[in-house]
């Protein structure tokens, strides 16, 4: 491990146990009376992390490898059953992490924004579709990108041209993806209102009269590629070159953070390792944009 990841997993702990003392009510609930965890909050949030940038899917091996070389950092670690019950009851804490790294940085505020959505793979097999858990959820769907039929979700992501997520969401496969970003906008909608003229970017699903309205009504300038048949819109020229950031935002959830190697098996299994890798990706770039480091989309420099 770099003494890259040792200086940001100290700085992620220490800001998450701040926040844990001001806000207790973010931590996971569990009985006034009973015996203290030995491996805090705080501390469970920055292993999840470190597990997901450091390319672990399969927790018995991060903990093999966390009790081989990360004992200076987390004196105490649990048993994998352990470490599974308390991570699937973060997931609010993670996305309130999350929130509060990517509002710290200078990139937060940028006005231009890119929204897409990447296919979640939660099985291939008949008998895995047909006795999952997340049946109901998880569906087919189409994955235009690799040409080919998946059966899962989609994560949905609103970021910034640095790669900073600023909004996601967890779908069916099928959910329509300009209803979901609606919903988005409509769930948070102090992220709009403070931004006046904010430009977003999209793909050549992103389209509608309808659609294409509203998000005029809330002040924001839709960027999209010219369908079939329409007339040549502002700003096609800008569209490739703006438009290829999101490709490596993807590529490192799928790359470097496993997306599609999550293992959820239930809805709340495969929520929490989602965000894993969301944080993962906003603290990397939190930690490099306070130390002067340039701002990644990449994970490269924290590998091990």
């Amino acid at each position: 491990m770099t003494n890259n990841l040792d200086t940001l997993a100290t700085a992620l702990y220490a800001t998450t146990d701040d926040l844990l003392k001001e806000r207790p009510d973010l931590a996971p609930w569990r009985p006034a009376v009973g015996i203290a965890p030995q491996l805090t909050d705080a501390e469970l949030v920055t292993l999840a992390v470190m597990q997901a940038m450091l390319g672990f899917t399969s927790k018995a091996r991060w903990l093999r490898h966390a009790r081989a070389h990360l004992r200076h950092l987390f004196p105490y670690l649990p048993q994998q059953s352990g470490y599974n019950k308390r991570l699937r009851k973060t997931a609010e804490l993670l996305r309130r992490v999350t929130r509060i790294l990517a509002t710290s940085t200078s990139v937060w505020n940028d006005d231009v924004w890119i929204v897409d959505s990447t296919p979640v793979e939660c099985g291939r097999s008949r008998e895995t579709v047909k006795r999952s858990d997340l049946a109901g959820w998880a569906e087919y769907g189409y994955c235009a990108s690799h040409s080919r039929f998946f059966w899962g979700l989609r994560l949905h992501l609103v970021c910034t041209l640095q790669g900073l997520p600023v909004a996601f969401a967890l779908t069916g496969a099928k959910a329509d993806e300009r209803e979901t970003l609606l919903d988005l906008l409509v769930a948070e909608p102090h992220l709009v209102a403070a931004r006046p003229g904010q430009t977003l970017i999209g793909d050549k699903n992103y389209f509608g009269r309808t659609f294409e309205q509203e998000l005029t009504e809330q002040g924001i300038q839709l960027l999209r590629p010219t369908r079939k048949g329409e007339r040549q819109r502002p700003g096609g020229s800008l569209f490739k070159p703006l438009r290829q950031v999101i490709e490596p935002v993807n590529e490192t959830f799928k790359g470097q953070l496993d997306l599609e190697q999550h293992r959820g098996r239930t809805p709340r299994g495969v929520a929490v390792r989602v965000m894993q890798r969301i944080l993962a990706l906003t603290a990397a770039i939190w930690h490099n944009d306070h130390t002067g480091g340039a701002t990644l989309r990449s994970l490269t420099s924290y590998d091990h």
